[in-house]
C-alpha cells in the first residue's frame, strides 16, 4: 500500500474509472458522439486508469505546480473488488466485492473524451482515496446513495448511484469479460458532475452516507503562493 505524511491508502491494486456513467454527463456529449468519428454513443463501459503515482491517503496534500492556479475535482464512489473475477455474470458480480470507499478524482482543466488526457489525470497524487474500505451489509449498495464533493466546506456537487448508466454488477460483469479484476482493484464507478474548478489553497471533501470522509488539501509545489 502507499504510504504518505498523512496515512495510508487502503487499496494495493489499480484503479480503473469508468467515464460516462452519468445519465446528465452522456447526454450532455450526445451531439458530439454524433459525429464521425464514433457516430453513436459508447455502447459499453468508457475506462480509463489512475495510476499508483496518482494515489494519495487521506488528508493528504496535492502538490501542484505554480502555473496551475486551479483544478477540476469530482467525487466518486470506488467499489473495491474483494476476490479475483474473470468473466463474472452481473447476478454474481457483487460476490467479488470486498467493500466500498471514496475517491477525489483531480485533473487539469481542459481535458476531453477525445484524446488521452494522461499529463491532465495522472500527476502526482491526483487521486486522494479512503479513508477506509467499508464492508458491505447484506442489503448491498443502496440505489438512492448520495456523493458529495465539499470545497472549503460547502457542498458544491452531487450525485447519486441510481444516476448511473451501467450499474455496478453490470461494469463489473462488462469489464470482466475481457479482463480480470484482481482483489486490491477498485473501480470508480460514477463521480460527481459537473466537475468543479478547485483553487490552490483549498480544502476538497468527497462524503457519501455509511461510507465516510475523505479529504485532501490543494497547494503548490513547495508550500502557499
Amino acid at each position: 500500500m502507499n504510504e504518505t505524511q498523512a496515512g495510508r491508502v487502503p487499496i494495493d491494486g489499480t484503479v480503473y474509472g469508468v467515464a460516462l456513467n452519468a445519465r446528465a454527463e452522456l447526454a450532455a456529449q450526445a451531439d458530439a458522439f454524433a459525429r464521425p468519428p464514433y457516430g453513436k454513443a459508447p455502447s459499453a463501459p468508457v475506462m480509463f486508469i489512475k495510476p499508483r503515482n496518482t494515489y494519495l491517503a487521506h488528508g493528504g496534500q496535492v502538490r501542484v505546480p505554480a502555473t496551475l492556479r486551479e483544478i477540476e475535482a469530482s467525487a466518486a464512489l470506488a467499489i473495491v473488488i474483494g476476490e479475483d473475477a474473470y468473466a463474472v455474470r452481473a447476478e454474481h458480480a457483487m460476490r467479488h466485492v470486498a467493500g466500498v470507499t471514496l475517491a477525489i478524482h483531480l485533473a487539469e482543466s481542459g481535458a476531453d473524451y477525445f484524446r488521452p488526457p494522461i499529463r491532465e489525470h495522472c500527476r502526482d497524487g491526483f487521486l486522494p482515496i479512503g479513508p477506509a474500505v467499508t464492508p458491505l451489509t447484506d442489503r448491498g449498495l443502496p440505489d438512492d446513495l448520495a456523493i458529495d464533493l465539499e470545497v472549503d466546506a460547502r457542498i458544491v456537487s452531487s450525485i447519486r448511484l441510481d444516476d448511473a448508466v451501467w450499474s455496478v454488477p453490470h461494469l463489473i460483469a462488462s469489464i470482466s469479460s475481457f479482463m480480470t479484476l484482481r482483489a486490491g482493484d477498485a473501480l470508480l464507478c460514477i463521480g460527481t458532475l459537473p466537475a468543479s474548478r478547485v483553487r490552490v489553497g483549498s480544502r476538497v471533501a468527497a462524503t457519501a452516507p455509511g461510507v465516510g470522509r475523505l479529504e485532501c488539501v490543494v497547494e503548490h509545489e513547495g508550500g502557499r503562493q
